[in-house]
């Protein structure tokens, strides 16, 4: 299994993923890479493996939520039993050493993004910049029509100000000298992280009570966010500099809020389009009638034609929603459908009694017999 591989992309589904998406693509790439179907082939069986690992993870939504808050983390954790255990700081700083919380951690989303990179090494002492953090930002059908502002209270990994970083008191390694490099040399004569300090440099002597080796801790912070008018669900704002935290001195990732519009009771969107239905009485369809019919900027006449039919759509230019890269708006269009009057006095019914007596139009004298 690839230390980096991840689940969603192994499966080949979005992390928006309902779980019948997930059950529906793990037997077709199964079979592909099943090793029964491929003897001998090394990578089939290898990727066959991560399919299997992946499936096992995202088909169980306990699993898959701690997955997507954790990453691999978790998986790791929980094969050792230090998950269950509640020990996850000590698990971080036995497995994958002091200041490497963010290394082992990949994008959290929904409500907490964590800020990650590279494991700081002495191989390696070019700035790194953070990575981007991916959050969810719902907005209103308002908000995405007129635009809006929004504080957005999210939370990240960031650097333990107690300890700065580096996961507890430290000493050099005795192993590289303070180097970071292998003595041994990798793989083809190429240098190597010391294997005892990570590549580091440095050892921890004492651990960090507040980050408990981890060399980071969550820390929650508010953001101004500007919504422009005319955002979709999918669209994406990028906030520069408000995402991971860079390393070695490098500048911080991005954050991207990914825009999730929600419903509205009586609008509808369709692109650039808006939707409404709005009753009309029968009166007001036989006659023709001029009506108060509700946009997104208030209410707008409308003339209803004499003889309209029910379900007939009714064009208002540019009252839809705006483009966002400009381009002026869509249009809004309303769908007019007719209603049967609840109450009637007794003089109404009369007149409705005697206006049937005289109907002769026969509205289904074109529908078949039958098949």
């Amino acid at each position: 299994m690839r230390a980096n591989a991840d689940f969603y992309e192994v499966l080949g589904v979005d992390r928006k993923a309902s779980q019948k998406e997930i059950r529906k693509a793990y037997p077709k790439l199964a079979r592909k890479y099943h090793p029964d179907v491929n003897p001998g082939d090394a990578a089939g069986e290898q990727q066959y493996k991560e399919i299997s690992q992946a499936y096992e993870v995202l088909s169980d939504p306990q699993k898959r939520r701690k997955y997507d808050q954790f990453g691999h983390a978790y998986q790791q954790a929980q094969a050792t039993g230090q998950w269950e255990a509640g020990d996850f700081g000590d698990f971080v700083f036995d497995h994958f050493g002091a200041g490497s919380f963010a290394d082992i951690f990949g994008d959290i989303f929904g409500d907490v993004g964590v800020a990650t990179g590279r494991r700081r090494t002495r191989v390696a002492q070019a700035p790194q910049q953070g990575q981007d953090i991916r959050h969810a930002l719902p907005v209103t059908f308002a908000e995405a029509i007129k635009g809006a502002h929004k504080a957005l209270t999210i939370s990240i990994a960031d650097r333990c100000p107690a300890c700065d970083g580096l996961g507890g008191q430290t000493k050099t390694c005795p192993a590289c000298g303070g180097s970071g490099i292998s003595s041994r040399g990798g793989i083809l004569g190429m240098r190597a992280a010391c294997p005892q300090c990570q590549g580091s440099g440095e050892i921890i002597t004492e651990r960090c009570a507040e980050c408990r080796g981890g060399g980071e801790v969550t820390r929650t912070r508010q953001i101004d966010v500007t919504i422009p008018a005319g955002v979709k669900t999918g669209s994406k704002l990028r906030l520069a500099g408000e995402g991971g935290r860079g390393f070695q001195s490098g500048p911080a990732g991005d954050l991207i809020l990914e825009v999730q519009v929600q419903k509205d009771n009586f609008f509808q969107r369709d692109g650039d389009d808006i939707t409404i239905e709005v009753p009309i009485t029968f009166i007001e369809a036989v006659q023709g009638a001029t009506i108060s019919v509700p946009t997104t900027d208030g209410r707008v006449s409308l003339k209803i034609p004499p003889g309209t039919k029910s379900g007939q759509r009714f064009r208002l230019k540019g009252q839809g929603a705006p483009r966002p890269k400009g381009g002026g708006r869509g249009d809004q269009y309303v769908a007019v459908y007719i209603t049967a009057p609840r109450h009637l006095t007794r003089k109404q019914r009369e007149f409705i009694d005697e206006l049937a007596q005289t109907w002769t139009e026969d509205p289904r004298q074109d529908l078949p017999q039958g098949l």
